[in-house]
């Protein structure tokens, strides 16, 4: 087999940036191919700036005048949440169009340091490149008020704020079908099921549950879901999607069996056709991302911080406090005919069955429907037998019990059921 490799020229040009108004500054940065005749270019360079202060590092590569295309599957290393000193970026260009058919022989590279941002928003009418395709929300100019209306520490963990800035106006139409709206997460650790559990990096998760419209505009036209009213569809959740359809599965080829095949997804899944659209790397969430990002620095039953609120005896059922939170069977879920509750059909609207996302309270980071609406498809295993995937978070036609943060369930990666969506996560290197 031939291996592909790309040489990049004898005499390697950069450009070095800094747009913070603390000046943290990048210098010393040396670009250079692995020898003898490795794929890999190592670009080190060394980031000055505040002691525990960290950045976002923005690569730009170009050859001569042309700019070239880095998806974030072709760089690793020190690029998000990065602290001063001395520092490596990888770039692989045989994950992207420049392998031994051609040489890059005016390579310059361009690292350019930026304050992390509070939201990320993906265009999904618009393919990987194109201008605009991908916008980022920062505090000061949601603050600012000129992404619409925001709030400060909006949810109380027993009392006490959880420190946080929230954009409410992400709930207009557009966030929920055209185009996908994800929070920054930083890595920390907390407890998971009381075990202490540490998210070694950063990430972006979904603000919204997947809709029908986003998955519509990824897969060229499905409408996979139950409650797929043609007036009310884009904005709902979608739902009866497999595990299996989403990244792939382990009979496909290649074989797809996370964790041992890592953030490998079939090409053809909605997260393999989503990777190649936006050259972004976008999963499901991992149990631990999941649980993290639905509690949003809460430690009570529900992420509204309510120290009081249980589901105990009769709120095991109905819940007064979910009722705020997500949609549940006795919120709008299931109808009720004469004191009997029975699921609604398949052209009902959204006042029963699944909700417009975002129709509730949003938690501490800004997500929705952590608690409600459809469960969400993680990436884990349930148990050591592997033959289940696990889902989280409450849905529709369940109780108020199914909703908690704690309560896991599972289905076979191949079933199929109104009941189950997702939600994305987009992990950092």
């Amino acid at each position: 087999m031939k291996m592909q490799k790309v040489l990049i020229g004898m005499v390697i040009m950069f450009v070095s940036v800094s747009t913070l108004a603390a000046n943290p500054t990048i210098s010393d940065v040396k670009v250079q191919q692995r020898w003898p005749w490795s794929r890999l270019v190592d670009i080190d360079y060394v980031l000055t700036c505040a002691p525990g202060e960290s950045v976002d590092i923005v690569v730009e590569a170009y050859n001569a005048f042309q700019r070239l295309n880095l998806p974030d599957v072709s760089l690793s290393g020190d690029l998000f949440g990065v602290m001063r000193g001395a520092r490596r970026i990888v770039w692989d260009p045989t994950v992207t169009t420049y392998t031994d058919n051609g040489v890059l022989p005016e390579l310059r590279i361009g690292l350019t340091p930026i304050r992390p941002p509070l939201y990320m928003i993906v265009d999904l009418t618009q393919s990987e490149g194109e201008a605009g395709q991908t916008e980022y929300v920062y505090e000061s100019a949601l603050t600012n008020g000129d992404w619409g209306t925001w709030v400060r520490n909006p949810v109380t963990n027993d009392g006490t704020a959880v420190q946080s800035v929230v954009w409410t106006g992400v709930t207009n139409d557009m966030y929920k079908t055209d185009k996908l709206v994800l929070r920054r997460v930083s890595e920390e650790m907390f407890d998971m099921w009381d075990t202490p559990t540490t998210l070694t990096k950063g990430f972006y998760a979904s603000v919204f549950q997947v809709t029908q419209r986003q998955w519509e505009l990824i897969t060229g036209g499905e409408r996979p879901s139950n409650y797929n009213h043609p007036d009310y569809y884009a904005a709902r959740p979608v739902e009866t999607v497999t595990y299996d359809a989403i990244r792939g599965a382990t009979n496909s080829v290649p074989v797809i069996d996370w964790p041992e095949t890592g953030a490998l997804v079939e090409p053809t899944s909605f997260v393999g056709l989503l990777q190649a659209k936006t050259g972004l790397s976008f999963d499901l969430p991992t149990e631990a991302q999941w649980e993290y990002v639905c509690r949003a620095g809460t430690t009570t039953v529900f992420n509204d911080g309510d120290v009081s609120a249980n589901v105990d005896g009769t709120n095991a059922d109905a819940n007064a406090w979910l009722d705020k939170l997500g949609r549940y069977r006795f919120n709008g879920g299931l109808v009720d005919e004469g004191g009997v509750l029975k699921v609604a059909p398949r052209n009902s609207g959204p006042e029963y069955g699944t909700a417009i996302v975002g129709s509730y309270l949003p938690n501490a980071l800004g997500l929705y429907d952590t608690h409600g609406n459809v469960y969400e498809w993680c990436r884990d295993w349930s148990g050591s037998s592997q033959s289940a995937r696990t889902r989280r978070g409450g849905c529709w036609g369940a109780g108020a019990s199914s909703a908690t943060w704690e309560f896991r369930g599972s289905h076979e990666p191949s079933y199929t059921t109104y009941l189950v969506g997702f939600r994305l996560v987009r992990d950092l290197p």
